[in-house]
């Protein structure tokens, strides 16, 4: 995949950090190792993480069929990179309140993940779950892995998830000190989320040294890469730690991000009394529902705002840049008038991947006139659109997907109108 703007024949390397197995909750049988190598080239994606490597099945079944390449920590298998990431939850009390917080975890080598698991188990049934819940302090996880892995450290996964994340308002934190505590400094980058982009991170200068990752968070092969990570080249264990502590712009190029507005969390809501609210017409309602009387879900958005000390669009010196995309099987069921997940979409998104090249490259590299003749004329059109972020969103809410649409002034045709 090449990157435009970039010197020619520049090859780039995009990396999933935060994927499941199929050993995780809610997660696809599909979720192994054969079809994630090969959605993995559908989408574009070089490097997955391996994920759910504390559960005892799914380690083992890492160990027999990745193969060491000649860059330290990182393995191979179909053709596809991967690199031992694992989530976990954490439940546990700490200053009067129930906390529960996702971390991510980045392991150097297969035995240095053993040696992890072996002190695990001791907190957690780690075979229930690919996703095992620790009842242990967040900053005593830290301590763990440093002494599992010299090289090894922790990313706080999706970090403004209302429920299960760093800063959720139901359950997170104001600041990372307050819970890292004295580990705070081993902390160097976090996971934005569906539900946020950089832009809107960029409103907390508190977070101006943190590296920002973008993951799919997949429980199903087809969800591999609609957030990744862009590099310059392949890299070793021990330079993406490198390129992550120091925030090495030159080497990480870009993140690709879902359109927040899209996420599960972006505004605030109730769900199940059909309500949801920008953070300005929550806050004149009390934050209570209209409808109901009790307490709304306080998105994502509502809750940057509530730690920020910026305006949204103010970037700050060191930040890394990215770029929006809608995944390929929206475009195409937007074009189509049929839902993304239905047969006929999925049969022609497979045709579409065999003679256009891969989804990252259909969206944001090929030029539209190499893909004319490739690709249908409402979907190309669809995805010029997409690049100029032409586009309408009905944002999302407590747990509901935001829905997308194109202008309906701007369409060439009923295929093309608003969803709304």
């Amino acid at each position: 995949m090449k990157i435009a703007g970039c010197r020619k024949g520049f090859i780039v390397y995009i990396a999933d950090f935060h994927i499941h197995s199929r050993f995780s909750r809610a997660t696809s049988r599909d979720m192994h190792l054969d079809e994630l190598a090969k959605w993995a080239s559908y989408k574009g994606v070089h490097l997955l993480g391996s994920a759910d490597f504390t559960h005892f099945q799914w380690y083992h079944e890492l160990r027999e069929k990745l193969s060491e390449t000649d860059r330290q920590g990182i393995y191979t298998f179909g053709g596809t990179d991967f690199i031992l990431t694992t989530e976990v939850c954490h439940i546990y009390e700490k200053k009067g309140k129930n906390r529960k917080i996702h971390n991510i975890i980045f392991i150097s080598s297969l035995e240095n993940a053993a040696r992890l698991n072996r002190v695990l188990e001791r907190y957690a049934d780690l075979n229930s779950d690919g996703r095992p819940i620790l009842h242990i302090d967040a900053k005593d996880l830290v301590r763990i892995v440093n002494d599992s892995d010299e090289k090894g450290f922790v990313v706080p996964a999706h970090i403004w998830t209302p429920h299960f994340s760093l800063f959720g308002s139901n359950s997170g934190f104001d600041a990372i000190e307050e819970c890292f505590e004295e580990m705070s400094g081993e902390i160097f980058a976090l996971e934005t989320g569906l539900s946020s982009d950089p832009s809107m991170n960029w409103m907390v200068s508190a977070l101006d040294r943190f590296a920002f990752i973008s993951n799919s968070d997949a429980h199903s092969p087809s969800k591999i890469g609609r957030e990744a990570n862009v590099f310059d080249r392949p890299f070793s264990f021990g330079e993406l730690r490198s390129i992550l502590k120091y925030k090495n712009g030159n080497s990480f190029l870009y993140t690709v991000e879902y359109f927040p507005e899209e996420g599960k969390y972006h505004y605030d809501g109730h769900r199940n009394c059909d309500i949801c609210l920008s953070p300005e017409e929550s806050e004149k309602n009390g934050n209570i529902c209209p409808v109901c009387g009790k307490k709304l879900t306080v998105g994502v958005l509502h809750r940057i705002r509530q730690l920020s000390d910026r305006k949204r669009g103010e970037r700050h010196r060191y930040s890394i840049p990215f770029r929006k995309v809608l995944p390929l099987s929206q475009l195409m069921g937007l074009s189509m008038d049929k839902p993304a997940d239905s047969i006929a979409v999925r049969n022609r998104l497979a045709d579409v991947l065999r003679c256009a090249g891969s989804e990252l490259n259909i969206l944001l590299e090929s030029p539209l006139d190499d893909l004319k003749g490739r690709i249908d004329d409402d979907l190309l059109y669809l995805i010029g659109r997409m690049r100029k972020g032409a586009i309408e969103i009905r944002p999302g809410y407590d747990g509901e997907f935001g829905k997308i649409g194109i202008p309906a002034e701007a369409g060439k045709g009923k295929d093309t109108q608003s969803l709304f």
